[in-house]
């Protein structure tokens, strides 16, 4: 039997999208933090002020796209949400200096699945981080995709990164109430990761978003 994953909203923008996206059932919320592309970027600001107002255990994931440890501390430490998703690669320091400093703090790398690479890059990087999230991006453009496509990725590659994984897997990029069954179904992950395929015109629309619950949970 297939567990049904649990859900994060990414992209909140505001305490009403976080009270419906709550409301709905999702056990995350994704707060967007600058980006060089992609949706949903809010100010530090209103990161932590939405962040503070979530109740436990729901999670609240930092988007940052610092590739240093100590900005990524630094970042974090402005907004204080429980976990940070690191959406590029780390260029400097290490996952373990992140620690250091977060105790208590969660870290979830972002794979960008491209190709068999891929799974190497994520295989290398799990036994560093609590949780990887596997999306659809580009790091490697003039102007990075680090997120927030709302295109589908090659799911054979995440299943084999699932299939390996010592941590568990969270599967993002082009998630919509039609095909959430069959990305359950093909990947098994931990956990579901999406943005743009419940929002209309930019805002969190509870039609989609209910629409997506039901497929998620009744199986």
């Amino acid at each position: 039997m297939i567990i049904s994953p649990h859900v994060k909203i990414c992209c909140i923008r505001d305490d009403e999208e976080a009270r419906l996206a709550i409301a709905m059932g999702a056990a995350a919320l994704g707060l967007v933090g600058a980006m060089p592309s992609g949706p949903g970027v809010i100010t530090d600001g209103q990161i932590a002020a939405i962040a503070k107002r979530v109740p436990p255990p729901v999670a609240t994931f930092l988007l940052t796209s610092e590739t240093d440890a100590d900005q990524i501390i630094a970042h974090q430490q402005r907004v204080n949400t429980n976990t940070v998703q690191i959406v590029d690669a780390l260029r400097l320091g290490t996952y373990d200096q992140i620690r250091a400093a977060l105790p208590g703090i969660r870290l979830v790398q972002v794979i960008h699945v491209i190709d068999q690479s891929s799974v190497e890059e994520a295989l290398h990087i799990a036994p560093h981080v609590d949780a990887l999230l596997l999306d659809s991006g580009n790091p490697t453009l003039a102007v990075k995709e680090l997120g927030g496509t709302g295109r589908v990725h090659d799911w054979a590659l995440s299943r084999q990164i699932r299939e390996l994984s010592p941590v568990p897997i969270f599967l993002a990029g082009g998630l919509r109430p039609d095909n959430v069954r069959q990305a359950i179904e093909a990947v098994q992950p931990f956990g579901l990761d999406l943005c743009s395929g419940v929002r209309t015109n930019g805002q969190l629309d509870p039609v989609k978003l209910e629409a997506f619950m039901t497929q998620v949970f009744n199986q």
